[in-house]
């Protein structure tokens, strides 16, 4: 391994039901060879058992709950055989929502108050709700030693946490499976009260076997910042970032750039489980130097972070941003473009000049050659508004992200990170640069807004010009839509956020109503 460097644990589980693009050149080693999660830690180690199909990547994706929270507590601490056998019959009120076995468990836990699992109030444990970061680690930091209430209170567990060494998913509301198994992972390098690391710990207890290994090689970290959300540092805590002009060319960065950016390497990497192993590559540069690459985007440090948390290259030139596996948008650079949006992974995003806003207006072989974008992350690079990022409903009920307003595409002849074979294809197709655009020339008829709240279109009709924009927004948690009574439009059901534009041509008043709640859910367009 290369790297660069600046100045008693089973989870048992089983007692309950728990479009990629070719990485950077020739000379990127695609897969997952030497990258490791940590669920396939956990699950080597014993850990994770998972469900039926073992630890796999539905199970990583499920909820965790306040009852996985409570085995895990008592298995630390060797006590869940006992919790398992227990025949008391006082427990909480709600103890018949979980099987046999785990009802003695909740019976135990009720009469072993001293272990924290006093429940929810009102006699109910609430087994099946949703565990925080918080809460999962105070149990961990009471199981090496640091009781809750005298070294720490409840309200800095995470605080206190970090000091310890366990942050990697800090701040999460609700954690899966894939929290669970890289906080576990985490914790068995943490230095317990007694002077020696959790793994030794188990290790001593029998826990673990004598033939246990704690992971080997790189660690990526994630670390969470108030301004820029959760980006990636190395087992270190210094952070790692991207350069947009490595989307042109992945060696852009050389000489007195190199220097200022020292490249990022590891030959076995350890991951969180929240990751895809397949996401990570190695990229050969042309002087023979390997680099760690992240969805095609080479990762670098930067020379003036001198401590762990330290972010002074974001934003830098506007090209460097810190490296993050929730990008919505990204940013590549052109020598000749300049900045344009990107996706995740590197991939250019184009605007249609004869769309209007929050309208597309490529259909059938048009979305053949351009296929729309739809982004699964919610992060954007320091100076694209995130307030700037949108989705539209299209015709066919498919989702589509748009910037400004304006949807965004693919192009199908672009097959590789940094390809940009669309810019002005029949001088109706371009990049976006975010600093610059302002939409397109297509005319603009008049836009007018139906804002769906509280289960009403609003009051009295709508009149519009023909050929105006009419947008539909749902405001309410339930899902609706706006069906006319004559047929001649119907929205798809929109859930809570979701916008849909129809267009009306010709003059007339159209009734409509929301199918799902047509007794009482009316409105009328008056088109002039």
């Amino acid at each position: 391994m290369t790297k660069v460097r600046f100045g008693s644990l089973w989870l048992v589980l089983s007692l309950f039901a728990i479009l990629l693009l070719p990485a950077i050149g020739a000379s990127a080693e695609t897969g997952s060879g030497g990258v490791t999660s940590d669920a396939d830690t956990a699950s080597r180690l014993g850990l994770l058992l998972g469900d039926g199909d073992g630890v796999s990547a539905s199970y990583l994706d499920k909820t965790s709950t306040r009852l996985q929270a409570a085995i895990i507590s008592l298995r630390l601490q060797g006590q869940l055989d006992k919790a398992l056998s227990y025949t008391g019959t006082d427990s909480f009120n709600d103890a018949k929502l979980v099987g046999k076995a785990n009802q003695s468990v909740l019976a135990y836990l009720k009469n072993h108050p001293e272990l924290g699992w006093s429940g929810t109030g009102k006699g109910q444990f609430d087994p099946s709700a949703p565990i925080s970061s918080q809460q999962l680690y105070k149990v961990l930091l009471e199981v090496m030693g640091y009781p809750s209430g005298t070294a720490y209170t409840y309200a800095d567990t995470e605080i206190f946490a970090e000091t310890k060494g366990l942050g990697q998913i800090a701040g999460t509301a609700s954690l899966t499976n894939a929290h669970i198994a890289s906080a576990l992972v985490e914790a068995l390098s943490a230095a317990t009260a007694h002077g020696h690391s959790l793994f030794e710990m188990l290790q001593a207890d029998g826990m673990l076997p004598d033939s246990a290994v704690l992971p080997q090689g790189e660690r990526i970290s994630l670390h969470q910042n108030d301004k820029l959300g959760t980006y990636f540092t190395d087992q270190a805590g210094h952070t790692l970032y991207f350069f947009t002009k490595d989307a042109e060319n992945p060696d852009a960065c050389q000489g007195d750039c190199l220097k200022a950016w020292p490249i990022y390497y590891a030959d076995q990497l350890q991951i969180p489980a929240m990751l895809n192993a397949g996401d990570f590559s190695t990229l050969t540069r042309g002087d023979g130097t390997r680099q760690t690459a992240y969805k095609g985007w080479p990762l670098y440090y930067f020379a003036k972070d001198e401590v762990a948390g330290d972010v002074l290259g974001e934003a830098v030139g506007g090209v460097w941003f810190t490296a993050k596996s929730d990008y919505s948008v990204m940013l590549g650079t052109a020598s000749e473009l300049g900045n344009y949006l990107t996706d995740d992974q590197g991939r250019t995003l184009y605007y249609f000049d004869k769309d209007t806003p929050q309208k597309s207006a490529c259909e059938g072989n048009c979305l053949t050659n351009w296929p729309a974008y739809k982004a699964s992350g919610k992060s954007a690079p320091t100076g694209v508004a995130s307030a700037d990022l949108g989705m539209i409903t299209r015709a066919d009920g498919s989702k589509q992200s748009t910037y400004k307003g304006y949807p965004l595409y693919y192009f199908i002849q672009d097959q590789a990170h940094g390809d940009i074979k669309g810019q002005d294809v029949n001088k109706l197709w371009f990049v976006i640069d975010p600093a610059k655009f302002t939409g397109t020339t297509a005319p603009q008829a008049k836009t007018y807004h139906v804002y769906i709240k509280e289960f009403s279109f609003g009051t009295g009709p709508l009149t519009v010009e023909a050929g105006s924009s009419i947008v539909f927004t749902n405001f309410d948690d339930m899902k609706h839509n706006a069906v006319a009574v004559d047929g001649s439009f119907a929205t798809p059901l929109l859930a809570k956020g979701d916008t849909f534009t129809i267009t009306l041509n010709n003059a007339g008043t159209y009734d409509y109503f929301c199918e799902p709640h047509k007794k009482f859910m009316t409105g009328q367009i008056i088109v002039k």
